[in-house]
């Protein structure tokens, strides 16, 4: 079987598949024009990034794809606004939303024409989504890596919420693989929306000792914390994380990068330093079956391998 096509409002993807928008620069213009190169959707992950650097990383996309390149935004993110306007005016094609909920953002999106995409975990949320103009949701379960918003797997949300909306129901959270996609399909989805597999790719601006360290993991080593932002965060087990589970880690300098922090510690430096390659004093954030992942492959091997077993599903 041939996965259909995607169509989030007036951009149509030839192959349902999102890359996740991964914090802090994990998910770059590199990343992003590669899946979309490939016919996938590609996220730039906004969050943490200044405004000149977010219209540097869309211009550079858009030199390396004709592709549909969209980003990734955290709504806890204090400069949610400033972001999400700096991105429109840059021409980005679809705005990805999660860690939070925001109901202004449908109305600039509406304004410039641009598809606005909510991540979800509820029916509830999902009809809101709907009413408010959103174009499509990502529907991400308990298995998604970073912030989490609910604790139910994807594979419980999805046939629930395909039933409650009439936009297009992505599903994200444990989906490795091309019988997970499958699976998605089966219970109604229209899309799937990948992280792990695509933070342990060659076009990762995960550092290599980062990408090392996914790839090193065991399933006992993937832990659930209190993140700052107020949602609980999946992460692997490092010695910072460790840390965190035992009590607060007080930043020594605040930036101000959330609207309301609980400042247990800071999540943007602690993020930088994992994408920057430290381990020991970073925050690596993971999706629940990341240890299933045994080597880093560029992302043309990644869509082709999945498309195939997609193929052999359906045999």
């Amino acid at each position: 079987m041939k996965l259909p096509e995607l169509k989030i409002g007036n951009k149509v993807a030839k192959v349902p598949i999102v890359q996740g928008g991964m914090a802090i620069r994990l998910s770059t213009a590199r990343l992003a024009a590669a899946v979309a190169n490939e016919g996938g959707i590609g996220l730039i992950a906004a969050s943490g990034m200044s405004h000149p650097e977010l219209r540097y990383e869309i211009k550079l996309a858009r030199s390396l794809t004709d592709g549909i390149i969209g980003i990734n935004i955290m709504v806890a993110a204090s400069d949610f606004v400033g972001i999400v306007k700096t991105a429109i005016d840059a021409g980005i094609d679809l705005i990805v939303a999660g860690a939070g909920f925001s109901r202004d953002i449908f109305g600039f999106g509406k304004e410039s024409g641009t598809p606005i995409v909510p991540i979800v975990s509820s029916v509830k949320l999902a009809k809101i989504s709907e009413k408010l103009g959103a174009s499509a949701i990502v529907v991400e379960g308990k298995e998604a890596g970073g912030h989490l918003g609910t604790d139910i797997s994807v594979r419980e949300l999805i046939e629930p919420i395909r039933a409650a909306v009439k936009i297009p129901v992505i599903a994200a959270g444990g989906v490795l693989s091309g019988k997970d996609i499958a699976d998605m399909f089966r219970m109604g989805a229209n899309g799937v929306q990948m992280g792990s597999r695509f933070a342990a790719s060659l076009e990762s601006n995960a550092a290599p000792t980062l990408k090392e360290y996914y790839l090193k993991s065991q399933a006992d080593d993937v832990v659930v914390i209190n993140s700052p932002v107020g949602l609980p965060g999946r992460a692997v087990r490092t010695p910072f994380s460790k840390r965190v589970m035992e009590g607060r880690v007080p930043p020594k300098v605040c930036d101000s990068c959330l609207k309301a922090c609980k400042h247990n510690f800071c999540i943007v430096r602690a993020l930088t330093r994992a994408q920057q390659g430290d381990v020991e004093t970073g925050l690596v954030f993971t999706g629940e079956y990341m240890p299933r992942i045994k080597k880093i492959l560029s992302v043309k091997e990644i869509m082709s391998n999945l498309l195939a077993e997609v193929e052999n599903c359906y045999n």
